[in-house]
């Protein structure tokens, strides 16, 4: 799973920073077999050092499976809050803002 082409939404395209896309991309390269379908990721800000990052925490339902990441090289403005979809249907993995399904 998630070897195929690879689609944002327009929604993430214009309001997830790119550094964040490639870091969801890489958690779910990087995790271990087998991959469920569906791919969640909730986005929230975290204070380390004194210094906001963005802190994303990756999870799956089947097989469970959950990760945290850190990614303080944003800008403060660039952090974001929210729950984000990676969907894998076969053809095609796609990357979208919960809200927007």
């Amino acid at each position: 799973m998630f070897k195929n082409k690879r689609y944002l939404t327009a929604g993430i395209d214009a309001s997830l920073p790119f550094p964040t896309q490639l870091l969801l991309w890489k958690m779910i390269d990087d995790m271990p077999e087998p991959k469920d379908y569906l791919q969640v990721f909730q986005l929230s800000k975290e204070i380390v050092d004194g210094k906001p990052v963005q802190k994303v925490h990756h999870k799956q339902e089947m097989p469970n499976y959950q990760e945290v990441a850190h990614l303080g090289i944003l800008p403060a403005h660039d952090i974001k809050d929210g729950k984000i979809f990676v969907i894998d249907d076969g053809d095609h993995s796609t990357m979208l803002w919960a809200h927007e399904y």
